[in-house]
């Protein structure tokens, strides 16, 4: 049977360290502050620098005819705010970097920094389970991130509504951009994590697990060009499958990390 209150002392215990370790922030902070400030470079300074409006682009009105049924709001706005709505809009799957940035950095040093810092064998010692370990891990870093996303996501609607033509961020605010930002996020986050936990279990260096949960940056960044292009479009039943996908995946690794998980031979190996 799960016993929560471990699982939340542990979880405590993770945030606690990581607020000694700040520096493990800076790499999910500068992602952050990249991703803010593109896309105001694309859809706001790169026009007043070039003298050419975004709606003069050809290809980016074409995309946005083809997204229309996604972004119905922005069709109802003049032309430059429309093609500014879209190119907003598109940049919030590069806001997804974020959490996976900082999942993949705070789980790179979980359960190999314990090793080699020798605080993991009094924690195995404990009757906390195998499941319950893994779990209180993942959380322990998957709130940090999120809290940075939630902030870099605030901070970028409210440069919307500041900075972009009037209408814009009305437009921006859907059930379906919720889902996007509180849903994909997430379970992307997540599915980062329990790489990154399963591999540093065994592993001794946390660059490994950090290699491996980087895995899931290329095809979010694809996924990011690919709907900025108009190439494909993300459609409200595309995602909801895209994040049952991303369930079951969570569900699978943390089944397959209990099952590797090998408490003996940690002790044994780094006693």
């Amino acid at each position: 049977m799960i016993a929560f209150p471990r699982i939340a002392a542990l979880v405590g215990k993770e945030l606690s360290e990581l607020r000694h370790n700040r520096a493990a922030l800076l790499p999910v902070l500068a992602v952050a502050l990249v991703s803010m400030v593109l896309p105001f470079f694309v859809g706001l300074a790169v026009p007043r620098l070039t003298g050419d409006q975004l709606s003069s682009d050809a290809d980016l009105v074409q995309a946005l005819t083809r997204a229309g049924e996604e972004l119905p709001r922005a069709l109802s706005l003049p032309d430059e705010s429309a093609v500014q709505a879209f190119v907003f809009h598109r940049f919030l799957t590069l806001l997804l970097l974020v959490p996976v940035t900082g999942a993949i950095t705070f789980a790179g040093h979980s359960l190999v920094g314990e090793k080699l810092g020798r605080s993991l064998e009094p924690l195995l010692a404990t009757p906390i389970t195998t499941f319950e370990l893994l779990i209180a891990k993942v959380v322990g870093a998957l709130i940090p991130s999120l809290a940075v996303m939630v902030f870099t996501f605030a901070i970028y609607l409210a440069g919307i509504g500041l900075l972009a033509e009037p209408g814009v961020l009305r437009a921006m605010i859907t059930p379906r951009t919720a889902l996007l930002v509180f849903g994909l996020g997430p379970l992307a986050s997540l599915v980062a994590l329990q790489v990154g936990v399963l591999v540093s279990a065994r592993v001794n260096d946390p660059r490994t697990a950090q290699q491996f949960g980087a895995l899931l940056i290329l095809p979010l960044t694809g996924l990011f060009i690919a709907q900025l292009t108009g190439i494909f479009v993300l459609s409200t039943t595309r995602m909801l499958m895209l994040l049952a996908a991303l369930v079951v995946i969570w569900g699978l690794l943390l089944w397959l990390g209990t099952l590797l998980f090998d408490r003996e031979a940690i002790l044994t190996r780094w006693h």
